[in-house]
């Protein structure tokens, strides 16, 4: 009797120790249940009239899942293979080169940029102040302009920074700018010798064997380069296909990769900055420091937004948008899993891919996630109503404009001009934002690309200025005849 228990104690031992010595992440593939990812991304995507989605999720350097749902603008299935652009998810690829560049000696986190870029030059002399740490963590005091002159290349894109001055001291306090990123990929380029895709080519995506990901300059290369279809926007929960604004993206957000691929980028985040050869890419001391808060924000590292107390589970992400595509990326680190979201959709008034994500994580920690409403499509109906409302009073309006005029008809010209002025404003105002704004510092969008942006709040402003534009028309004309009859 004592050699059986000795014996059964022995097993159980023995089995013990097999099982601490078993990557976690092969018993957390076993355990995982990916038909409630795919029965939550269906239910979601179909709920909210997204076109398509891309997802990958990784656990401990290993990826368990990944796959894509519905369709492209062509019509082709979305699969975890389909190219889709991460827009401001480039920034942790950004400064994953850079910090390379200070793994190898040849930057220093704390030197002043002037260092090695002295060319540059801004129109305020606290520039020379600004170090790569605080470009990096969004602290530099570098505005976030939404016009900005076109650019070919990144030394174009920097050299537009001559007539810019700084929101704040440098190092002072958080300020997210796209700038700062075209800053920090120029100089990777000037460092390394290299184009910046080249650089992320030969020392990021071939070491992982991201084989589908590339960094363009600008969003025209998505059809020249790419060849890729048109993404889509979001009108009254409805996705249309829709081109993509023209602007020079590189190293802010440059990339177009796959859900796949980004499963090998987070795999390595989820394995100390190994590849799957075992190969070291960023020093772990260096990924912490990317992970870490910096001085002046509490949650932003070097290139990754830090999640608020509040986020439970926490995690380190960065998310990305452009008129046409939305991502996110997730890692979480008391569990080890990571999840990439990479959508063919833009839309205004809600992330949808950190929506996802959120769901997907929360089933890594075994709770239900809740579909909650499709708060844009309610939105966008709701001022889809208004504008309807809006349109029929408008065209009442018009039809009325004789009697309004008639009733008025002793009014001094000033007075006149006065009850003009409610109509007038908002034309002026719709009329600048629409047709103005759009020429403005010689940029390179359209009228088309403003519709892109929120097209239901577009047609909206539209409705109002065309109807004001009329209304005021019309009341001149009448004004006008019921002169000339005074005259005969």
């Amino acid at each position: 009797m004592f050699k059986s228990k000795r014996f059964i104690f022995l097993l159980i031992f023995i089995i013990y120790i097999n099982l601490s010595y078993d990557p976690l992440s092969a018993w957390a593939a076993e355990s995982f249940d990916t038909t409630k990812v795919d029965e939550y991304v269906t239910n979601y995507i179909g709920k909210n009239g997204l076109p398509g989605a891309a997802i990958v999720i990784v656990k401990d350097g290993q990826v368990l899942y990944e796959k894509g749902f519905g369709h492209d603008s062509e019509g082709n299935p979305q699969t975890a293979k389909s190219i889709i652009g991460i827009a401001s998810g480039t920034k942790p690829f950004t400064a994953f080169a850079v910090l390379q560049l200070v793994d190898e000696g040849k930057i220093k986190l704390d030197d002043p940029i002037v260092k090695y870029l002295p060319e540059l030059k801004l129109d305020d002399e606290r520039w020379e102040q600004m170090t790569v740490r605080q470009l990096l963590s969004h602290t530099s005091g570098l505005p976030n302009p939404t016009i900005v002159a076109p650019a070919n290349t990144l030394k174009e894109g920097v050299g537009r920074l001559y007539d810019w001055k700084l929101q704040s001291n440098p190092g002072e306090k958080y300020g997210y700018s796209n700038a700062n990123y075209w800053t920090l990929a120029y100089l990777v380029e000037q460092i390394s010798g290299m184009t910046f895709n080249d650089y992320l080519t030969q020392n990021v995506f071939s070491p992982l064997g991201m084989n589908d990901s590339i960094s363009v300059v600008n969003s025209e290369d998505i059809t020249k380069k790419l060849g890729l279809p048109r993404g889509y926007v979001s009108l009254y929960g409805t996705a249309i296909p829709w081109t993509e604004l023209e602007q020079m993206l590189s190293g802010s957000g440059s990339i177009f990769t796959t859900a796949s691929d980004m499963g090998k980028w987070l795999s390595m985040h989820t394995n100390e900055g190994k590849n799957e050869k075992g190969e070291q890419l960023l020093s772990q001391e260096l990924l912490k420091e990317s992970y870490s808060p910096q001085s002046g924000i509490e949650n932003y590292g070097l290139g990754w937004s830090l999640s608020s107390p509040n986020i439970k589970p926490a995690r380190i992400s960065h998310s990305g948008s452009k008129t046409t595509f939305q991502s996110q990326q997730d890692i979480v680190p008391s569990s080890g899993y990571a999840v990439a979201v990479l959508l063919n959709s833009f839309t205004t008034t809600f992330e949808h891919p950190y929506e996802i994500s959120t769901g997907i994580i929360q089933l890594t920690e075994g709770h239900e996630p809740v579909l909650k409403s499709p708060t844009p499509k309610i939105i966008d109906l709701s001022l889809g109503v208004i504008t309807l409302i809006y349109l029929m009073l408008g065209i009442r309006g018009i039809l009325r404009s004789k009697l309004w005029t008639d009733k008025r008809k002793q009014h001094p010209a000033w007075r006149f001009c006065l009850r003009l002025i409610p109509q007038l404003v908002p034309v002026v105002g719709i009329g600048w934002l629409l047709f103005v704004v759009p020429t403005l510092k010689n940029n390179s969008s359209t009228t088309i690309d403003a519709f892109g942006l929120w097209p239901a709040a577009m047609i909206f402003l539209a409705i109002v200025f065309i109807i004001g534009l009329v209304l005021t028309i019309s009341r001149i004309y009448y004004r006008i005849r019921i002169i000339r009859n005074l005259r005969l």
